[in-house]
């Protein structure tokens, strides 16, 4: 499709406090991220700085630092804990003379290996080459080829203007299919929704354990792996809850501190079925100690995709690496807050299904005592 990863590649890291508070997370994040993309780890370099250098991101100093050890290791690519401008990457790779990707880069580039559903697939090259169609700086005529190239090109344009407009095409192309597909998605939902079956989907941070407990809950046998992205493509099961009859339960991609908005964007057509589920269930990663970070970047991503407004039920998920006890926590007002649970041991499972239970059937409860929605008065002029 495009140049991307091949496993082994070998990497250095680069991270730079900028005075986030965050900041060591954000790099041992960024080492999974690596990891998870099959890269061979050969350096790190960490610095310091108030802000970036506008031309190089970090100083000349931290440049030349960076070269040597480049150099040293005989690394292939270079990758920042950032979000790097196209000038700035330029500007690296002549002074580095290897290739130099940021942070967003890499998650595209995780994204597009573990994408298996067609969807999926075109979500992650509409996200790629809107990313990199910025970056115009290594050519891009394999794109030709895919689309074949004779005819295309007029009469003395340029280069980059061709390759430009042929990504233009495509982009255009992948929305459609997208389009498309998520037509399909809101009319099967709409047949839900007049069999009056309530949906509850999956969201959290990325290795929170989302695909563990929806295993746990369907016995569907979805993919789960300790890995930053192991979900990508939406899986949905049917679950019965006694008192409240069969729900449908969605497994979502994990998100990320950063997501880039990009991929945001383009998984918009997926995450529809979050913004419209009757429940979220928030799966946190009880022992990971940036789980406040964590829970902020999911709540960002929600607030992005229109879901905010939806009910949430926090899932304090794996409990046996903690010494917290299973259990549930209620807010002020008596209304269910919380469960504590561990998927991967069943411990709490039976409290979160009389959660769903209690959270869903109230809200049946009041549906039924509302009755139908007013149908609205046809005026005439």
């Amino acid at each position: 499709m495009f140049e991307r990863h091949t496993g082994g590649e070998r990497v250095v890291l680069v991270a730079i406090d900028l005075g986030d508070p965050d900041y060591a997370e954000s790099v041992a994040e960024l080492r999974l991220l690596a990891g998870g993309a099959g890269l061979d780890l050969r350096g790190e370099v960490e610095g310091r700085r108030g802000r970036p250098d506008a031309a190089l991101f970090v100083g000349s100093g931290k440049a030349d630092e960076i070269a040597a050890l480049v150099a040293a290791t005989e690394a292939d690519v270079v990758i920042f804990n950032h979000e790097l401008s196209p000038a700035q990457e330029r500007n690296l790779e002549r002074r580095l003379h290897c290739r130099v990707i940021d942070r967003v880069s890499l998650i595209l580039d995780i994204f597009a290996r573990r994408a298996r559903s067609a969807e999926g697939k075109l979500q992650v090259e509409l996200a790629q080459l809107q990313h990199l169609s910025t970056r115009l700086v290594r050519g891009w005529t394999h794109l030709e080829r895919q689309r074949g190239g004779v005819g295309l090109r007029g009469p003395g344009e340029k280069q980059l203007e061709t390759d430009r407009r042929l990504i233009g095409l495509r982009v255009k192309a992948l929305r459609e299919r997208i389009d498309k597909l998520a037509r399909q998605r809101r009319t099967q939902r709409r047949a839900r929704e007049r069999r009056d079956v309530l949906s509850v989907a999956l969201v959290g941070y990325t290795n929170a354990g989302k695909s563990t407990l929806f295993n746990a809950l369907t016995r569907a046998g979805a993919y789960a792996a300790d890995q930053l992205f192991a979900t990508l493509d939406t899986t949905t099961r049917k679950v019965y809850l006694p008192g409240t009859g069969e729900v449908v339960l969605s497994d979502t991609v994990g998100f990320v501190t950063n997501l880039p908005h990009s991929l945001v964007a383009a998984f918009r057509a997926t995450l529809e079925a979050t913004a419209e589920a009757d429940l979220l269930l928030h799966v946190i990663d009880a022992a990971s100690p940036a789980r406040e970070r964590q829970i902020a970047a999911v709540e960002q991503v929600l607030k992005e995709i229109g879901a905010e407004d939806v009910p949430v039920l926090r899932v304090y998920n794996k409990l046996d690496l903690t010494e917290v006890a299973p259990g549930v926590a209620r807010d002020e007002y008596g209304k269910l807050a919380s469960v504590y649970v561990s998927a991967r041991t069943g411990a709490g499972l039976e409290l979160l299904r009389g959660a769903l239970s209690e959270i869903l059937g109230a809200g049946r409860a009041r549906v039924a005592a509302d009755g139908p929605a007013p149908q609205p008065t046809a005026h005439t002029s």
